[in-house]
């Protein structure tokens, strides 16, 4: 098997894991681990040729931007408390206290290095945990935290990281230099995200084309993250406020066609990147398990322990950040999204996986130091690094679902419902004002105003059915089942004109070009 061949079987598996998962009741990152991990054992599988310096790069822009996709700048306003306490705050005291315990139990271990390797574990990944909290139905309010924690930790993460990596190559190191770079990288990226933000969207203007515009979303976050960095700011905040930009400002009500085909385009890419990284993770595996050659017990034994600190703080750190982001709630007058019971903070804290980010920066550690001796004990920083991620990972991503079962802990479907009729009431609403304002400069009849009033109120009903009462209702129900069965017939009037078009294909004399055009019309006929 060659590495083309290896890269096909990811891309399959990251397809065939999602109906798995959900038929299994596992999250597909975690199955995707456990194929990487199986591929790694074989020896017709080649190890996997890419540059650390890559994975960052090649993976990540694509993701979070994805992710960003399913939230909302004011969203992220709106719990910058708890995000912050997570993102920020948990990821310099998991720093911290790594970096402790490994310099006291790791022979020879610099302050640098350990800081490092605290880095690198410290950040809970942003795929893993929207993976997770999706299939799972867990509260809104955690799923937007867990968001916003993967999504804003790795910014923070990845600056210390760097920070000690430099301090261990060049042998000094000044808190002082260190703390304005982790500003001015900050101040960079923002720069740059918003820049090339609202450039993207005054290009996506002149674009027109749902095609060139959707083409024109995959490009923005690997030029948001590789400009940021070239300028030595942050990539990953970059990314993240680009994408938030476009999400706040580029969204077009009326164009639906690129919507659609955006959000399926989107849907696409996070599946196929999300497998293909996981899949890395369990591939690198046997990169670790080289270095721990003749000294298993030991390294096992500094991995462990470095597992119970990073799993330990975390809980150590929410339970008391919980509470006060409680007693700072109650004196609040907006709607903040915080756990509410203890049910939930367990299962925040169990949610903390580790995955893409902590590899990548595991594996793009340096060889040497600036003096030419080799980088102080790298080995066993990576496989400490891989013992979190799997243990981690895996063992809290295959007993995560039955820790949320065990706890009763799940979506306020009720509440979400009353969102849906709240926005249903407006959506009405709205297109009666629409009517009103027509009914001003066209003369309509009473019929057809009496029509398109009706419309208006089906509008609400379609999207939420509990909004009108129960004769409306009734009513509604009839004249669903009439335009089902009007939609029913039309679908196969319709789907006989495809069929009739398709075929005229392969007649000699056709035009493919005039075919695909025609069908494509009926396509979108389709779709009204």
């Amino acid at each position: 098997m060659d590495q083309l061949a290896l890269l096909f079987v990811l891309l399959l598996g990251a397809v065939v894991s999602v109906p798995v998962g959900d038929r299994v009741g596992l999250p597909a990152p975690v199955l995707m681990t456990l194929l990487g991990i199986v591929l790694a054992l074989l020896d017709f599988v080649p190890n996997v040729e890419i540059s650390p310096e890559l994975i960052l790069p090649l993976l990540l822009p694509p993701l979070l931007y994805a992710a960003v996709r399913r939230t909302s700048w004011r969203q992220f306003a709106a719990n910058i408390r708890p995000i912050f306490l997570l993102a920020v705050a948990l990821v310099f005291v998991t720093t911290l206290c790594v970096a402790v315990v490994a310099g006291a139990i790791v022979p020879g271990l610099p302050i640098a290095a350990a800081v490092a390797l605290g880095a690198l574990v410290a950040p809970p990944d942003p795929v893993a945990a929207t993976a997770v909290a999706g299939q799972l139905g867990l509260p809104r309010r955690l799923v937007s935290i867990l968001e916003g924690e993967g999504l804003f930790n790795d910014v923070t993460a990845i600056v210390l990281y760097h920070v000690a990596i430099a301090a261990a190559v060049s042998g000094t190191f000044s808190p002082w230099r260190a703390g304005l770079d982790l500003v001015l990288s900050a101040v960079v990226a923002v720069v740059v995200g918003l820049g090339l933000g609202w450039g993207a969207n005054k290009l996506m203007d002149l674009l027109d084309d749902a095609t060139l515009q959707i083409g024109l979303t995959l490009l923005v976050p690997y030029a948001s993250y590789v400009m940021a960095e070239e300028l030595h700011g942050s990539g990953v905040l970059a990314v993240l406020t680009t994408a938030l930009f476009l999400a706040e400002y580029a969204t077009d009500a009326d164009d639906v066609l690129t919507r659609l085909a955006g959000h399926t385009f989107w849907d696409i890419v996070d599946t196929l990147v999300t497998g293909v990284a996981f899949g890395l993770i369990g591939l690198e595996l046997h990169n670790a398990i080289r270095t721990a050659e003749g000294r298993w017990g030991e390294m096992l034994g500094w991995a462990a322990a470095i597992v119970g600190v990073v799993v330990l703080v975390r809980l150590l750190w929410l339970l008391p950040a919980t509470w006060v982001a409680k007693r700072l709630h109650a004196k609040q007058d907006y709607d903040e999204e915080i756990p509410t019971t203890w049910r939930e903070t367990v299962v925040m804290w169990w949610s903390g996986m580790r995955g893409v980010a902590s590899v990548a920066l595991a594996l793009a550690i340096p060889l040497k130091t600036d003096d030419g001796s080799a980088f102080p004990n790298r080995d066993e920083i990576v496989f400490i690094a891989f013992g979190v991620i799997m243990a981690t990972l895996v063992l809290q991503g295959l007993t995560l679902p039955w820790l949320v079962k065990k706890l009763g802990v799940k979506a306020d479907t009720e509440r979400e419902k009353e969102f849906e009729k709240t926005l249903a009431i407006r959506a009405a609403k709205a297109a009666k004002r629409r009517l009103k304002e027509i009914e001003q400069v066209e003369e309509l009849s009473d019929e057809l105003t009496e029509q398109l009033l009706r419309r208006a109120f089906e509008i609400g009903v379609r999207i939420s059915p509990d909004m009108g009462d129960e004769e409306r209702r009734e009513a509604h129900e009839q004249r669903v089942q009439r335009l089902r069965r009007i939609r029913r017939i039309q679908g196969e009037m319709m789907s006989a004109a495809r069929h009739e078009v398709l075929a005229a294909r392969s007649e000699p004399g056709a035009d493919p070009e005039v075919v695909d055009r025609v069908l494509r019309h009926l396509d979108v006929r389709s779709l009204r």
